[in-house]
């Protein structure tokens, strides 16, 4: 059925398309509009779709505890940086992100969008708000670590360590709510 929705919102395109570039002067509307519907009707049929393919049986509540088990994982992990973070080269510390981050920031980016199948919107958007500022500030961690800033290297563990948790703390409220 994707494939189907993919070649009439193609197939809509190259009709309006065609029909705008027949005649200089006049537009077909009645054609034009026809082409345009088969392409909304595509567009309909792709997201249709896309949706059953991620409410797939088990799918959700698979993908609802890989993203409770990564925050979990990424929160640890940052506990443990921020208890070795006076001991570690601030050189190093980018080499220590990224042993220890890689894996689970991939499952939680990869099972995200089940936060708003599950939840809705706007908690995808209360949890994802805290996740993505506290991985900007990893970034500006690994960043400061090239460079061998070490009070911005601390300053910004601190601040990722803590929008990881709200981000783990929304996620579980949300749990208890359903």
């Amino acid at each position: 059925m994707k494939r189907f929705g993919y070649l009439m919102i193609t197939f809509s395109f190259l009709a309006g398309a065609l029909v705008t570039v027949l005649d200089e002067q006049i537009v077909e509307w009645g054609y034009f509009f026809s082409a345009f519907t088969l392409g909304v009707i595509g567009i309909t049929l792709v997201r249709l779709s896309e949706k059953r393919q991620i409410q797939a049986e088990g799918k959700l509540t698979s993908n609802i505890q890989n993203i409770e088990s990564s925050l979990n994982q990424i929160v640890d992990n940052m506990n443990q940086l921020n208890v070795e973070k006076k001991s570690i080269n601030p050189y190093d510390m980018r080499y220590r992100i990224d042993e220890l981050f890689p894996d689970p920031l991939n499952t939680f980016v990869e099972a995200r969008e089940s936060i708003s199948h599950v939840y809705g919107l706007q908690a995808y958007a209360d949890v994802m708000s805290y996740f993505a500022a506290a991985e900007r500030y990893l970034n500006r961690v690994w960043s400061a670590s090239t460079d061998g800033y070490i009070d911005e290297v601390h300053t910004y563990l601190d601040k990722a360590q803590e929008q990881f948790s709200e981000a783990l703390q929304k996620l579980r409220q949300l749990k208890q709510r359903s």
